[in-house]
């Protein structure tokens, strides 16, 4: 919609509403690459009918109907808490869905549900949240999480989901903190407290490094530590570079486990993205050891908008109890991302 004034000479200035559509104003290469269902040289192509397509439109019409209620629940329950009329913008609440097949070691592939959720509500004061999420990231082991991506539901570890109140503040300049104190959503609650304190920073102007430390402490499980650092540069020809390591005690096997994670992401166009992948995992019981090798490559593929995704995960892991033998997989995902903001890095 724009608005067009006329004023013809001795006259009274006209106002006319017209409307415009954004497609109007800008040319198909002007406008962002999330505004695209297809591809730019098909903007003026005519629409084609078929049950596909009849099929899409109705998942398409979920996000616009689903993404704005999720919003809509963390402000809600963000208003009550705060006993505010208004409530914070741009939550972190989020529900994806979607459905993965993995093919291992010449097995048929079978198809698994997945769902994950997150509700992030922040209280007007900004240093008080209720974080309630699908599942507890410091009791998933440290070489399941590096590899999660690369697996399907059934092989991934159960949690339960957890409800937490997250107090929120800085140190110095550079410095976040938070604190939360919660209980893992089960019968019987398992109490837990974490506290986690990263920094970021820019050496020069390519280089930048993150670092991150957490403690926690869960009443069934023990406690825990881990330390987490990364680094990461443009390496040229649109390459991205990082660089992960991360250490962490394991309270119930008396022992540090470790990885150590390299790789590369590009952007190929507006629509696909390449992440290639090599990782070590390693133990300290008996003594310092290896425990894996792994490489996978990552093409994530967007097939409309910014919140429905594609993607195809070829890896190769060597494990010690296979006596370092190659195992072959290949998942293939579908996800949609519901939420209220569109500013994702995903």
């Amino acid at each position: 919609m724009c608005l067009t004034v006329t004023h013809a000479q001795g006259a009274e200035p006209v106002f006319e509403v017209q409307e415009r559509s954004v497609a109007d104003v800008l040319a198909p290469g002007q406008l962002p690459p999330s505004f695209y269902t297809f591809e730019p040289d098909d903007y003026w192509a005519e629409p084609r009918d078929s049950y596909w397509m009849n099929f899409s439109n109705w998942v398409l019409r979920q996000e616009r109907t689903q993404g704005p209620r999720v919003q809509w629940l963390g402000q809600w329950a963000d208003r009550t808490l705060s006993g505010s009329a208004h409530g914070l913008p741009n939550n972190d609440s989020y529900l994806r869905i979607g459905f993965a097949t993995e093919s291992e070691h010449g097995d048929p592939a079978q198809f698994e549900p997945e769902a994950r959720f997150r509700l992030d509500i922040p209280t007007t004061k900004r240093k008080l949240r209720l974080v309630i999420e699908s599942e507890s990231e410091e009791l998933i082991p440290l070489a399941e999480r590096q590899r999660d991506r690369q697996l399907t539901e059934p092989d991934r570890t159960e949690t339960q989901a957890t409800g937490a109140l997250r107090y929120l503040t800085r140190i110095g300049d550079a410095i976040n903190f938070s604190n939360d104190i919660g209980v893992r959503l089960r019968i019987p609650a398992d109490a837990f407290w974490r506290v986690t304190a990263q920094k970021q920073w820019r050496p020069d102007g390519n280089w930048t490094l993150t670092a991150q430390q957490r403690f926690y402490y869960y009443h069934n499980d023990g406690w825990g530590e881990r330390t987490w650092f990364g680094a990461g540069r443009p390496v040229g020809n649109g390459w991205y570079f990082r660089s992960s390591t991360e250490l962490e005690w394991v309270h119930n096997d008396r022992q540090f486990v470790t990885a150590q994670i390299f790789s590369l992401r590009k952007h190929l166009n507006n629509r696909s993205t390449v992440t290639p992948r090599l990782g070590v995992l390693g133990e300290s019981q008996p003594v310092w050891r290896t425990t894996s090798v792994f490489a996978d490559l990552t093409w994530r593929y967007r097939l409309h908008s910014d919140w429905v995704y594609a993607e195809l995960i070829p890896a190769l892991t060597f494990p010690r109890e296979e006596n370092f033998s190659d195992q072959a997989s290949v998942v293939f995902r579908i996800e949609l991302y519901f939420s209220g903001s569109i500013q994702r890095s995903n």
